[in-house]
This record gives structure tokens, sequence and C-alpha cells, in this order.
């Protein structure tokens, strides 16, 4: 059986982990792209690892060139970033985390860590109501056969949630929603939607990775404007985003693909950050109210998890 052969035109290190061959071009009179370049036996140039990122190479004499563009590269920190602002309070005195495996565990360790959890979660005393709505904005969509069932399990938790804050008045002019953890932006262009004849809507979409095939970007109306912030939600002070900062605006917290972690570091980005002023200056805070309350602006409220 003959030795598998790269497509013409295309790289020849063969990618084990994907069994197959590499796709992308090399250089004119190359067998090998720029990734995998060190493997020409006729390349004198070495190729190194980036030492910001080594899941990529860079040729060993333009790496102080490469450095100072790399994606991985360090970048300066926006005004709205404050060291571990939302991370909660610290004890002195807490012994260090020492993370393991749960498959690592005995028996009798797993038994002895579902006692204290059960122990510790009945000690809660929550009674929790599970209420799944729907919104009409989304109507078209849920009906449309198109949708796969995938999409369509997305499309029921975004109607949900948008029921939801319909049925807690947080639909409304003047506001600003911010989506942690907003990855795409689904659930932003959604309430967008739902806000269609709405003035004066801002949008904040927090997500510390980069995102690719952004729907925040597609948006026509001019009435909302969206705005990303590339930060995690640990280091954000609501009160240092500019547009928060010069309008003081009613803020709604939004999100659908929260951890538990992260859904607690947003509760304290909205009922602390945003409500106590981070330069330690007496300004006024803005409105905000919990569910029994009937003024402007609600908490984080999250969604189920995926």
């Amino acid at each position: 059986m003959a030795a598998p052969e790269p497509e013409p035109g295309r790289c020849a290190h063969f990618v084990l982990r994907k069994r197959r061959f590499c796709r992308m071009i090399p250089a004119p009179g190359r067998r090998f792209c720029g990734e995998h370049g060190h493997e020409e036996e006729q390349n004198d140039r070495k190729r190194i690892p980036c030492p910001l990122d080594p899941k990529h190479t860079v040729y060993e004499d333009q790496l102080q060139k490469h450095l100072k563009k790399c994606n991985s590269r360090e970048k300066p920190k926006p005004v709205y970033f404050v060291q571990d602002i939302n991370a909660g309070l610290k004890d002195v005195a807490e012994i260090p985390e020492k993370q393991v495996p749960l498959s690592s565990l005995s028996i009798e360790e797993l038994q002895n860590l579902i006692i204290k959890l059960k122990k510790a979660s009945n000690g809660l005393e929550l009674h929790l109501k599970e209420q799944i709505l729907s919104h009409q904005a989304l109507q078209e969509a849920l009906n449309d056969p198109k949708n796969g069932e995938s999409a369509f399990k997305h499309l029921k938790q975004q109607a949900s949630i948008l029921g939801n804050m319909e049925k807690l008045h947080l639909l409304g002019p003047g506001r600003c929603f911010v989506e942690f953890g907003a990855g795409r932006g689904k659930l932003s262009h959604w309430v967008d939607i739902a806000l269609e004849n709405v003035e004066s809507v801002q949008f904040l979409l927090v997500e510390r990775a980069t995102t690719r095939f952004k729907v925040d970007g597609k948006h026509k109306r001019r009435d909302s404007i969206f705005e990303r912030l590339q930060v995690d939600i640990q280091h954000l002070c609501l009160n240092k985003v500019p547009i928060l900062e010069k309008k003081r605006l009613p803020v709604v917290g939004i999100g659908k693909h929260l951890c538990g972690a992260a859904t607690d570091l947003a509760l304290r980005c909205l009922v602390e950050s945003y409500t106590i002023c981070c330069d330690g200056e007496d300004k006024e805070p803005a409105p905000k109210r919990c569910r029994a309350a009937q003024t402007e602006v609600a908490p984080h409220k999250s969604a189920e998890n995926e």
C-alpha cells in the first residue's frame, strides 16, 4: 500500500493528532508552510516555539519583531480593569487550595465528600421554582424547521430568559444590558430584537476570550449600541466603563453561559463594584433593585448552564 501524499499545493507536514496532512499553503518552491518550515531540509533558518505561546512557532532571527505584535503578548489594561475587584474577601489564614481529580479519591473519601456536600446543600433551605417561559421575539426562529436540535435547545433557553425578563419588567428604554460570558453575543441579539421599538439602549458584552463569528457586529439598528469588553469578570469594574461612568445608566445583568463561579463573580460585579465607587469617591450610585422592588434595575439573572 502506497504511503499517503499531501494534497497538491499543500504543506507536507503530517498532523498525527488529526491523521491527515496540514492544509496550509507553503510559499512557492517550498514543501512546508511557515508553521512547519523547520522541517524543510533546505531551510537554514531555525523556527522555535514562541515564548509567549508555545502553540505556535516563529523564526529565531525574527523573534524580537514577532514579540512586539504577537497576539499572545500582554496588552495594556483597559481603564475598567481592577485586579481581583470581584474576587471576594480573602482570608489571610486560608490554606492554599490543592485541586485533585475525583478519580484519584478512594471510595471512602468520595463517600465523605458526598456527605459533606449534602449537609451543606440541606442547610441552605432553598426552594427553587422552575419557571420556563417564552417570548414572542423568538417565535419565528422556534418554529423554523431549518433549526436543528442543538439550535432549538439554545433558542428555548434564550426565549425563557427573555420571558422572565419581561415578567420582571426589565425590558425597557434607557438601560444598559450587560451580558456576562457573552461569547458570540446571541442573548444580547435577542434582547435587541425584543426591544425593536425602544430607544436609548446600550449593550455591554463581557467576554475574556477572543470570539469569532460575533453576532453583535451585524446589527443595523441605530438606536442600540453594542460594545465589547474583553476582560475577565473577576477584574471588571463597571464604575470605570466609560459609557456607564458618563451616563450612570441603570444596568440589567444577563447571562446564559456562566458556570457557578462566574455567576458569583458577575453578582459581585453588579451588586458591589457598580454600587461602590472604585476610586473611593463619594458618588451617587446608579439605582438598583431586587425582584421584590419596583425601581429600574435588577441584579444579574443567569440561565441554566449548558
